[in-house]
């Protein structure tokens, strides 16, 4: 049973696949802790007003909606705190201290 829901799937991808023009085809992120952080951190720098925002095409900034983002990411961390690989730390404490350091500057906290 389980290889012919397989099989099944496999059709039904293949024909949404031949339906999209090439051009319009996602690209799906990999499947791995990143792909939970980076979209977090993404957001929190457009509402710092570090980066545009994509479907707006506008730079704004959003200091409590940034700090919430900053604040989720932090949960996280705490959360997972001894259940992740080392790279994963690396790339979720970096992150953190991105927007910190660019938060508490835009708050005018401190000057850099």
């Amino acid at each position: 049973m389980p290889e012919k829901k397989e099989t099944q799937k496999k059709r039904a991808e293949k024909k949404t696949e031949q339906e999209k023009p090439e051009e319009q085809k996602e690209i799906l992120p990999p499947l791995d802790f990143s792909s939970l952080v980076l979209p977090f951190f993404t957001q929190a720098l457009i509402k710092l007003g570090l980066a545009e925002d994509p479907l707006a095409k506008t730079e704004e900034e959003d200091l409590d909606l940034a700090k919430r983002l900053i604040d989720l990411l932090d949960l996280l961390k705490e959360r997972t705190k001894g259940n992740l690989k080392s790279e994963e730390e690396k790339l979720l404490t970096a992150c953190l201290h991105q927007l910190k350091i660019a938060f508490m500057e835009k708050a005018k906290i401190i000057k850099l």
